[in-house]
Protein backbone atom coordinates (compact mmCIF):
# COMPACT_ATOMS: atom_id res chain seq x y z
CA UNK A 1 0.00 0.00 0.00
CA UNK A 2 2.85 2.18 0.53
CA UNK A 3 4.45 1.69 -3.04
CA UNK A 4 0.91 2.70 -4.49
CA UNK A 5 0.78 6.05 -2.44
CA UNK A 6 4.22 7.24 -3.33
CA UNK A 7 3.63 6.26 -6.93
CA UNK A 8 0.49 8.74 -6.71
CA UNK A 9 2.45 10.99 -4.90
CA UNK A 10 5.56 11.17 -7.59
CA UNK A 11 2.78 11.49 -10.01
CA UNK A 12 0.75 13.81 -8.60
CA UNK A 13 3.58 16.39 -7.46
CA UNK A 14 5.39 15.58 -10.97
CA UNK A 15 2.58 17.22 -13.08
CA UNK A 16 2.07 19.81 -10.27
CA UNK A 17 5.20 20.65 -11.06
CA UNK A 18 4.98 20.02 -15.16
CA UNK A 19 1.62 22.63 -14.94
CA UNK A 20 3.72 25.19 -12.91
CA UNK A 21 6.64 25.29 -15.02
CA UNK A 22 4.78 25.35 -18.42
CA UNK A 23 2.55 28.40 -17.16
CA UNK A 24 6.00 30.19 -16.45
CA UNK A 25 7.11 29.36 -19.39
CA UNK A 26 4.29 30.37 -21.67
CA UNK A 27 4.15 33.53 -19.58
CA UNK A 28 6.99 34.32 -18.99
CA UNK A 29 9.09 32.93 -21.70
CA UNK A 30 8.62 34.87 -24.82
CA UNK A 31 8.96 38.32 -22.43
CA UNK A 32 11.94 37.37 -21.90
CA UNK A 33 13.19 36.84 -25.40
CA UNK A 34 11.65 40.50 -26.11
CA UNK A 35 8.32 39.59 -27.30
CA UNK A 36 5.33 41.90 -26.52
CA UNK A 37 1.96 39.99 -25.76
CA UNK A 38 -1.46 41.67 -27.08
CA UNK A 39 -4.66 40.34 -26.13
CA UNK A 40 -7.57 40.40 -28.71
CA UNK A 41 -10.06 42.38 -28.69
CA UNK A 42 -12.11 42.18 -31.57
CA UNK A 43 -12.81 39.90 -34.37
CA UNK A 44 -11.33 41.96 -37.15
CA UNK A 45 -8.61 38.81 -37.80
CA UNK A 46 -10.86 36.41 -37.64
CA UNK A 47 -9.79 33.12 -38.36
CA UNK A 48 -6.15 34.12 -38.17
CA UNK A 49 -6.72 35.89 -34.35
CA UNK A 50 -9.77 34.76 -32.07
CA UNK A 51 -10.99 36.90 -29.55
CA UNK A 52 -9.79 36.70 -26.27
CA UNK A 53 -5.96 35.09 -27.86
CA UNK A 54 -2.82 36.59 -27.11
CA UNK A 55 -0.41 37.33 -29.35
CA UNK A 56 3.12 37.58 -28.84
CA UNK A 57 4.72 40.63 -31.47
CA UNK A 58 8.70 40.65 -31.82
CA UNK A 59 10.30 44.01 -32.72
CA UNK A 60 11.29 44.17 -36.54
CA UNK A 61 12.28 47.11 -38.99
CA UNK A 62 9.46 48.14 -40.55
CA UNK A 63 11.36 47.68 -43.79
CA UNK A 64 11.19 44.00 -43.77
CA UNK A 65 7.56 44.02 -43.60
CA UNK A 66 5.98 42.20 -47.01
CA UNK A 67 2.30 42.54 -48.12
CA UNK A 68 0.25 40.44 -46.31
CA UNK A 69 2.16 40.17 -43.46
CA UNK A 70 0.37 41.17 -40.40
CA UNK A 71 1.69 43.80 -38.11
CA UNK A 72 0.99 45.17 -34.87
CA UNK A 73 0.95 49.53 -34.63
CA UNK A 74 -0.79 52.03 -32.88
CA UNK A 75 -3.65 54.09 -34.23
CA UNK A 76 -3.38 58.02 -34.66
CA UNK A 77 -4.61 58.21 -31.04
CA UNK A 78 -1.37 56.54 -30.13
CA UNK A 79 -3.07 54.53 -27.12
CA UNK A 80 -4.83 51.75 -29.08
CA UNK A 81 -3.24 49.31 -30.44
CA UNK A 82 -3.96 47.00 -33.23
CA UNK A 83 -3.11 44.15 -35.41
CA UNK A 84 -4.18 44.11 -39.27
CA UNK A 85 -2.71 42.86 -42.77
CA UNK A 86 -0.84 44.91 -44.87
CA UNK A 87 -2.55 44.73 -48.26
CA UNK A 88 0.05 47.64 -49.68
CA UNK A 89 3.17 49.53 -48.94
CA UNK A 90 4.07 53.02 -50.16
CA UNK A 91 8.15 52.64 -48.95
CA UNK A 92 8.58 56.15 -50.70
CA UNK A 93 6.38 57.85 -47.92
CA UNK A 94 7.08 54.89 -45.40
CA UNK A 95 3.18 54.36 -44.90
CA UNK A 96 1.65 50.38 -44.30
CA UNK A 97 -1.96 50.07 -45.83
CA UNK A 98 -3.78 47.64 -43.63
CA UNK A 99 -6.92 45.87 -43.11
CA UNK A 100 -8.12 43.07 -41.15
CA UNK A 101 -8.96 39.68 -42.73
CA UNK A 102 -12.67 40.02 -41.51
CA UNK A 103 -13.36 43.35 -42.67
CA UNK A 104 -14.54 44.17 -46.31
CA UNK A 105 -12.80 47.35 -46.61
CA UNK A 106 -9.17 48.55 -46.52
CA UNK A 107 -8.64 50.62 -42.89
CA UNK A 108 -10.08 54.22 -43.09
CA UNK A 109 -6.26 55.15 -43.42
CA UNK A 110 -2.45 54.72 -43.73
CA UNK A 111 -0.12 53.87 -41.04
CA UNK A 112 2.79 55.19 -41.10
CA UNK A 113 6.28 53.37 -40.05
CA UNK A 114 6.82 55.19 -36.55
CA UNK A 115 3.59 53.39 -35.62
CA UNK A 116 4.63 50.46 -36.49
CA UNK A 117 5.02 47.98 -33.32
CA UNK A 118 6.45 44.89 -34.78
CA UNK A 119 5.44 41.11 -36.28
CA UNK A 120 2.91 38.37 -34.24
CA UNK A 121 4.94 36.09 -33.88
CA UNK A 122 2.41 33.31 -32.57
CA UNK A 123 -1.07 33.15 -30.72
CA UNK A 124 -2.60 31.00 -27.95
CA UNK A 125 -6.40 30.92 -28.27
CA UNK A 126 -7.99 32.02 -24.92
CA UNK A 127 -5.00 33.48 -22.90
CA UNK A 128 -6.71 36.69 -23.28
CA UNK A 129 -9.42 35.52 -21.06
CA UNK A 130 -6.90 34.30 -18.27
CA UNK A 131 -4.54 37.02 -18.81
CA UNK A 132 -7.62 39.75 -18.44
CA UNK A 133 -9.02 37.70 -15.64
CA UNK A 134 -5.78 37.43 -13.92
CA UNK A 135 -5.04 41.36 -14.26
CA UNK A 136 -8.49 41.88 -11.66
CA UNK A 137 -7.51 41.54 -7.99
CA UNK A 138 -9.73 38.53 -7.13
CA UNK A 139 -8.09 36.75 -10.19
CA UNK A 140 -4.91 37.69 -9.16
CA UNK A 141 -5.60 36.05 -5.64
CA UNK A 142 -7.34 32.90 -6.96
CA UNK A 143 -4.32 32.67 -9.70
CA UNK A 144 -1.84 32.65 -6.68
CA UNK A 145 -4.00 30.48 -4.06
CA UNK A 146 -4.11 28.16 -7.13
CA UNK A 147 -0.17 28.44 -7.82
CA UNK A 148 0.34 28.10 -4.01
CA UNK A 149 -1.63 24.88 -3.85
CA UNK A 150 -0.08 23.19 -6.67
CA UNK A 151 3.56 24.22 -5.08
CA UNK A 152 2.09 22.49 -2.21
CA UNK A 153 0.69 19.59 -3.65
CA UNK A 154 4.51 19.18 -5.47
CA UNK A 155 6.56 19.20 -2.70
CA UNK A 156 4.26 18.39 0.48
CA UNK A 157 4.44 14.41 -0.33
CA UNK A 158 8.25 13.88 -0.70
CA UNK A 159 8.19 15.94 3.16
CA UNK A 160 6.39 14.12 4.31
CA UNK A 161 8.06 11.01 3.31
CA UNK A 162 10.93 12.36 4.73
CA UNK A 163 9.26 12.92 8.10
CA UNK A 164 7.59 9.66 8.27
CA UNK A 165 11.06 7.86 7.47
CA UNK A 166 12.89 9.87 10.08
CA UNK A 167 10.09 8.84 12.80
CA UNK A 168 10.46 5.42 11.61
CA UNK A 169 13.93 4.89 11.52
CA UNK A 170 15.63 4.71 14.85
CA UNK A 171 19.38 4.72 12.92
CA UNK A 172 18.60 8.25 11.05
CA UNK A 173 17.12 9.42 14.47
CA UNK A 174 20.60 8.84 16.58
CA UNK A 175 22.96 9.79 13.62
CA UNK A 176 20.94 13.22 13.75
CA UNK A 177 21.52 13.28 17.41
CA UNK A 178 24.76 12.83 16.75
CA UNK A 179 25.32 15.27 14.07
Amino acid sequence: MKKATKIVDKVFSTIALIIVLAAAVIIAGPRIIGWQPFEVLSGSMEPTYHVGSVIYVSKADPKTVKVNDPITFYLSDGTTIVTHRVVKIDQEKQLFYTKGDANKDVDGGPTPYSRFIGKPQFSIPGMGYFTSFVNTKRGLIIVGTVLVCLMIIAFLPGLLMQVGRKKSDPEADSQSKEG
